[in-house]
């Protein structure tokens, strides 16, 4: 691939764009004082265009919709785990009958579990820890690299590794044909669910610098500084420009998902009684993303962040970078409750959807052709919401924070109906119709909570500083379920019963959406976070980047 170069290290004409710094009087790592926050009550703070940076070609942006497209969790997210509690439990044996028994025949208890550390443990807990461990695994990956993916072109290099890994462990499924390799599917499937989250993350945080730099983000920018817009309405533009990336690509996601699962009935049913169909079904949905991820890597124009700084390491940098973070929390008030808040939503929202799946595979006998038809009603749901949700925002210029407001209702419905099944046998996923109906709602609700979530992260985060700030959003988004993970595998432990675990998750998924209802607001924290990032380049210009940030009276 040969292209130029952007320069290493771009630098904003501050002749052009002008520093209005009179109305702000910040202080590094101190908080806001009652005095500068009355004087920068009327500033609005713009995050600048740096012209240095190439243009978003048509080519590129639908390079990045398709990585997405591909990078749609059927395989490392939905089959691998499906596989993994198959094997595991065909290898585990019903403690009432005791070793040699079968978990799945006519007379068995319903229980199911594994040899685990000189004693025993249930599948449906091994599943949980698991989970917990990967989660474990990617709070060191977004905290220590997180921040480093802001400089140079690391960010990039880092993203092509991680998705590498997550091809590799998928291909390497094919190996896992019989129920003592269920260690194995263990492994290979933590080493999946890992680095797809990891390239989840790391692909978000690619989008607020590809929105800067949209056509119609540039237009937009020239008409601001003809005086052609006011900096309201500029401030609104810009954010509805994130909105539609964000949405457009987890729309793609959507479709992506309807086009894996399809081409894989393609397998599924003809092949129904072959004992490796599903090792075949993951090969083929990997290699769709194989096809569909390529690209981004060879159509990505470059915008490289500044060079790491001298004496710092790519190891280091990210954990220096996360504490200095930390310490200005009382600047960025809005932003650190929303991370916080945040992370105990994802921790519950995640905990719940591994639940419900773990209920669904027990269900429906792992069958990988049902949770096709399951994934294809919630994929089909997923696109129609994604589009409904942005067309209604759109066209009443509704704020991302009341859209994301409207999914917090069913992320908390949704455990709460599991909390049903504690009780009777009649509702709370105990029957084939709940999880048709789980998957359409989920679908309907659940999809534009991806899209409205990583919005408001965006909005919340100091321009230039995106892989610092997504890094710790993946640490709310996916390291954060480290914690409900290994709480519910520790109540099933002690009481037999999976639905058990749904009363924590409600309490959960409630505490964050109330603090987020009540207690973050978005206008407010985004100018807290431009007037942060503006600060920081001012006071250490060789180390940061995107010196790019405007404040002009409101």
């Amino acid at each position: 691939m040969s292209r130029l170069p952007a320069p290493e290290n771009p630098v904003l004409d501050t002749k052009s764009t002008p520093l209005v710094q009179d109305d702000i009087d910040y202080k590094a790592g101190s908080p806001v004082s009652e005095d500068s926050a009355k004087k920068s009550k009327g500033t609005i703070l713009i995050s600048s265009v740096n012209k240095n940076e190439p243009i978003v070609t048509r080519r590129e942006l639908w390079a990045y919709y398709l990585y997405y497209n591909g990078d749609n969790g059927v395989g490392p997210n939905n089959y691998s785990m499906t596989l993994f509690q198959s094997l595991a439990t065909a290898a585990g044996f019903d403690p009432v009958a005791g070793p040699g028994s079968s978990c799945t025949g006519d007379n068995s208890s319903g229980q199911c579990v594994l040899p685990w550390a000189g004693g025993t443990k249930a599948v449906s807990s091994v599943v949980l820890v698991a989970n917990g461990v990967s989660f474990a695994v990617m709070t060191a990956i977004f905290t220590s690299l997180g921040s480093a993916a802001d400089y140079g072109t690391f960010g990039r290099w880092l993203l092509f590794t991680v998705t590498i890994i997550c091809w590799g462990a998928q291909f390497a499924s094919m190996s896992l044909t019989s129920p003592n390799r269920w260690q194995a599917a263990m492994a290979l499937y933590m080493i999946g669910f890992i680095s797809y989250g990891a390239t989840l993350v790391f692909y978000a945080a690619l989008f607020p610098r590809l929105a800067r730099n949209t056509q119609h983000a540039r237009d937009l920018r020239e008409k601001y500084e003809n005086g052609e817009v006011s900096p309201e309405v500029y401030e609104i533009e810009e954010s509805m420009e994130k909105n539609r990336i964000s949405n457009i690509s987890t729309m793609h996601s959507n479709i992506g998902y309807i086009a894996t699962l399809c081409l894989n009935l393609s397998l599924l049913l003809p092949l129904a009684t072959n004992a490796k169909v599903d090792n075949y079904v993951i090969v083929l949905t990997n290699g769709y993303w194989v096809l569909t991820g390529i690209w981004w890597f060879i159509y990505q124009q470059p915008r490289p962040g500044p060079p790491l700084p001298k004496g710092q390491h790519y190891a280091t940098i990210g954990w220096k970078q996360i504490w200095a973070a930390f310490k200005t929390y009382k600047r960025l008030p809005y932003t650190f409750i929303y991370l916080f808040s945040f992370f105990l939503l994802a921790d519950g929202l995640n905990t719940t959807g591994t639940l419900v799946s773990i209920c669904q595979n027990d269900k429906f006998s792992f069958s990988f052709l049902q949770n096709t038809y399951l994934g294809l009603a919630q994929a089909i749901t997923s696109t129609m919401s994604t589009l409904g949700f942005w067309y209604i925002q759109r066209y009443w210029k509704i704020s991302t924070k009341k859209m994301f407001v409207v999914t917090n209702v069913f992320t908390i419905l949704i455990p709460l109906w599991g909390m049903i099944g504690i009780w009777t046998q009649k509702f709370g996923f105990h029957n084939a119709w709940e999880f048709w109906a789980y998957n359409v709602v989920f679908g309907l609700f659940q999809a534009p909570y991806y899209a409205f979530s990583q919005t408001m992260m965006a909005e919340l985060t100091p321009p230039g500083f995106d892989n610092m700030f997504f890094g710790l959003f993946g640490l709310s988004n996916r390291a954060s379920s480290m914690v409900g993970p290994n709480v519910i595998q520790a109540i099933i432990d002690n009481t037999g019963n999976n639905w058990q675990g749904f009363p924590f998750l409600f309490a959960l998924c409630t505490a964050a959406s109330l603090v987020i209802w009540f207690g973050v607001d978005i206008t407010k924290g985004r100018r807290d976070a431009v007037g942060w990032a503006d600060e920081n380049r001012k006071n250490n210009n060789t180390e940061f980047a995107d010196h790019a940030i405007e404040a002009v009276n409101a």
